[in-house]
């Protein structure tokens, strides 16, 4: 294996072949700048415009002292759901539940459509007001609202508007999964900031604001896995420390709004300039209804605007339509209302029924999940819970670093009675 090239372009193919045929593997150390300076006989200079350049194209990391590496292909980690033909009770999902979602066929407005081409708005003029007002009270900066497929789909495109490969972003840690996979994919360096009850935790958050953070993913409600919810106190805290950064990007994932318990309490100060709360229907209205509503600054909303442009990224028109009719109708208000008041009450349940048997679990919650703490494995424990029937969510796949046992259970389609089983047989596999 051989380095070669005069310019740093020329260095950067020559690397960039080396690593294509494999001569140079994922991990692989690449020499130091002064001696492959050394070595070509050119400026320290030039070999580290090179390296730049690899670590922007995401073909290699920079480890600070360590050196420079060719960056380790990133697989897609953990997914949501579980497969549909388990015989066990499934409560590893994360999906809620069929019987609480409206049926969008039904609010698909004919009439009311006509054939969309390219040039058009990327959003119907009605749904874009109905954001608007919806954003109203939580947003106190100047905003503007965008849409895009789904909250994941809007994260990967905020972070891309904004930052480049090898930056590094702060997500709460454990964390969502499609926000880790996001993260890892598109070669950004994870910072992770532990939570407790009350979301991120302040000294965590600053570590990670210390070590250089581009930008930050939180959760102002109902995270996933862990169900906490950032309080006034909290937010004011963690408010205070985002100010001090006013070019951090902030994404603020309030993915359950619609059926959330708590209040939302933005992290959003007058003095960042780059911000965005991300609004999902999915868990309300189905995953199969793609779109989420991105309330953002007026610049990157431009920015997110011309990734949105007419062509392939654009969201479908016709879907638009249906999220409009459902926001709009006062049935599917009912269900949603209905929706909310199940989880609550099977949320509440398990809780209340694993705290009487002495089970760690976090008791502040909102949304679809429990998060039980373990002490001993989780690989046996949820073994031992598949032979007594039940489909459980190992937890240490959510944790960005420092993994700690625990499993996350999803309440939306368990029975009230299948509840008070489900604590029975956690407590007697954990024995």
């Amino acid at each position: 294996m051989r380095i070669a090239g005069k310019s740093a372009a020329d260095i950067f193919e020559s690397i960039r072949a080396l690593v294509q045929n494999g001569q140079l593997p994922p991990g692989a150390a690449l020499p130091t700048v002064r001696d492959l300076a050394l070595q070509l006989t050119v400026n320290r200079n030039t070999v580290a415009a090179a390296y730049q350049r690899l670590v922007t194209a995401g073909i290699a990391v920079t480890r600070g002292r360590h050196g420079t590496f060719i960056r380790e292909r990133q697989a897609p980690g953990e997914q949501e759901g579980s497969p549909f033909d388990s015989p066990l009770t499934d409560v590893a999902s994360g999906n809620p539940a069929p019987d609480l979602l409206p049926d969008p066929l039904q609010y698909l407005n004919r009439e009311a459509y006509s054939t969309r081409l390219y040039g058009e708005a990327v959003i119907n003029p009605e749904l874009e007001a109905l954001a608007i007002d919806w954003f109203r009270e939580d947003c106190a900066n100047p905003y503007e609202v965008n849409i895009t497929h789904g909250a994941v789909d809007a994260i990967e495109r905020l972070l891309i508007t904004h930052l480049v490969t090898g930056d590094k972003v702060a997500i709460e840690d454990p964390c969502f999964l499609g926000s880790i996979n996001t993260l890892r994919l598109k070669g950004f360096q994870i910072l992770p900031v532990a939570v407790d009850e009350r979301g991120m935790r302040p000294e965590a958050l600053a570590q990670a604001l210390a070590e250089g953070a581009r930008a930050v993913i939180c959760t102002p409600r109902a995270h996933n896995p862990t169900g906490c919810s950032v309080d006034a106190a909290r937010a004011k805290v963690l408010k205070k420390l985002l100010a001090q950064h006013p070019n951090l990007l902030i994404i603020e994932d309030d993915h359950f709004a619609l059926l959330a318990n708590t209040p939302c309490h933005s992290l959003v100060s007058p003095t960042n300039r780059c911000w965005a709360m991300v609004r999902s229907v999915s868990k309300c209205y189905g995953p199969d209804l793609r779109i989420a509503f991105v309330a953002s600054d007026p610049e990157t909303s431009q920015r997110l605007r011309m990734r949105l442009a007419s062509g392939t990224t654009w969201v479908s028109h016709i879907l638009q339509n249906i999220v409009f009719n459902l926001l709009r109708s006062k049935d599917v208000k009912k269900i949603v209302a209905a929706a909310r008041n199940s989880y609550t009450e099977k949320r509440t349940r398990l809780i209340h029924a694993l705290e009487k048997k002495g089970i760690a679990v976090q008791s502040q919650a909102d949304g679809l999940n429990v998060w039980v703490s373990l002490t001993a494995s989780t690989a046996s424990v949820t073994e031992r819970m598949a032979q007594c029937g039940w489909l459980v969510r190992n937890g240490e796949g959510f944790y960005v670093s420092n993994s700690q046992p625990a499993l996350r259970l999803t309440i939306a389609t368990l029975s009230l009675s299948q509840i008070e089983n489900l604590a029975d047989d956690l407590l007697q596999c954990l024995d």
